[in-house]
C-alpha cells in the first residue's frame, strides 16, 4: 500500500517519471523489482526458481510478475524498459543464454521470448555479475569512478568490470569472466574444465571444502570456517590465510593488469568484514606492481544488486 500511495501522489502532483522493471534469476529465487528513475526500489518480490523450466516458460513467468507490479504500482505506459539478468554467459548479440547450469539453460534466446510478451518496451539481458557490477556503478561503491572492478566471492567467483563509465562487456561482447582467468598452473579442477581458475581458489567452495576436510564433517561451511579462525582455531586460520593469500594474488593481478580505481568484494565470503578486508588489503600491498593502487572495500548494493544493475540496462547502452 505505501508503494501505491507514493504513485498516487505523485500522479497529483504532474510529475512525469519512466520506471524499470529487473529481474535477478537465480538458480534458487527469482527477485524482481520496479526501479525509478532515482534508482529506487519502489516495489519487489520474490519467488523460487522453478526447476526444469523452459526459456518460454520462465518468460511467462516474469511476464506474469510484470504483469502484477503493472497492476499495482506502474502504468504499462510509463514502462521505459525490463532488464534480466542471469548467472551465465550470454553471447555476443544480447540475445541468447549461451550456458546457465544452475537454470538449465542452454543456447536459449531467452531475450526474445520476454520481448514476445511486451512488445513496445525493450527487453535487455546480462549477465549477473555484470548487472551488480552496473548497479555499484550507479549508486553503490562505485559512484564518481571511470574504472573499477567488482569480485562476487560465493559458490563460484564472478566478476564485472567498469572501463570508462561503462559496463565492459568485452572487446568481442563475449563478457568477462574474472573467475576463470587462471591463478594456479596444474592447479585443482574447475567447474568449467580448466585447472587451477580463481574461482578454485578464491570461492566459498574452497573455504568450504577445505573446512571439511580440516574438521572431518561434512555439513561444515565457509562461514562456519570464517567464524572459527575469528575464533583463533589453528586449523581454520590456517585455511583462512592461504584462502586469502590466493585471493591477494588474485586481486593484484587485477590491480597490475587494470590499475582501477577501485575493487569491490561481494558475495557471502565478504560478510566476513575486517577480517577479510585488512588482511586482504596487508597482501595485496605486497604484491601490487604500484605504490599507490585501488581502494578495496566491501560491495554495497548486497541482494539488491542484480535487480537495481538490470534495471539499469538501457541506460548504460545509451551512455
Amino acid at each position: 500500500m505505501a508503494n501505491r500511495q507514493y504513485f498516487i501522489e505523485r500522479k497529483e502532483v504532474l510529475i512525469s517519471y519512466m520506471f524499470q522493471i529487473g529481474f535477478d534469476i537465480g538458480g534458487t529465487n527469482i527477485a524482481a523489482g520496479v526501479v525509478d528513475d532515482s534508482l529506487n526500489i519502489l516495489a519487489k518480490a520474490d519467488i523460487p526458481f522453478p526447476k526444469g523450466c523452459t526459456c518460454e516458460s520462465l518468460s511467462l513467468l516474469l511476464k506474469n510478475i510484470a504483469d502484477m507490479f503493472i497492476r499495482e504500482n506502474v502504468n504499462l505506459s510509463e514502462l521505459d524498459s525490463i532488464g534480466v539478468a542471469v548467472p551465465g554467459s550470454i553471447d555476443p548479440t544480447r540475445e541468447h543464454v549461451i550456458n546457465a547450469h544452475n537454470l538449465g539453460l542452454h543456447n536459449a534466446p531467452l531475450r526474445a521470448c520476454v520481448q514476445t510478451h511486451f512488445q513496445n518496451t525493450p527487453v535487455l539481458l546480462v549477465n549477473d555479475a555484470d548487472a551488480a557490477a552496473l548497479a555499484e556503478l550507479y549508486k553503490g561503491a562505485f559512484v564518481g569512478a571511470k574504472t573499477a572492478v567488482l569480485l562476487t566471492l560465493g559458490t563460484g567467483v564472478g566478476g564485472g568490470i567498469i572501463l570508462n563509465g561503462r559496463l565492459f562487456t568485452g572487446g568481442r561482447g563475449n563478457g568477462v569472466e574474472l573467475g576463470h582467468s587462471i591463478l594456479q598452473h596444474g592447479g585443482n579442477k574447475c567447474t568449467c574444465g580448466n585447472n587451477g581458475c580463481i574461482e578454485t581458489l578464491c570461492s566459498a567452495s574452497r573455504l568450504a571444502r577445505e573446512g571439511r576436510c580440516a574438521f572431518n564433517e561434512d555439513t561444515v561451511t565457509a562461514r562456519v570456517v570464517i567464524d572459527a579462525a575469528k575464533a583463533g582455531d589453528a586449523a581454520a586460520k590456517k585455511i583462512f590465510a592461504d584462502y586469502v593469500d590466493a585471493l591477494g594474488s588474485a586481486v593484484a593481478s587485477i590491480i597490475n593488469m587494470l590499475d582501477p580505481e577501485i575493487i569491490a568484494l561481494g558475495g557471502g565470503v565478504s560478510h566476513a568484514g575486517n577480517f577479510l578486508f585488512d588482511a586482504l588489503r596487508q597482501n595485496v600491498s605486497g604484491k601490487s606492481f604500484f605504490s599507490e593502487y585501488a581502494d578495496i572495500v566491501p560491495a554495497q548494493m548486497g541482494n539488491d544488486a542484480g535487480i537495481i544493475g538490470a534495471a539499469m540496462l538501457k541506460r548504460n547502452a545509451n551512455l
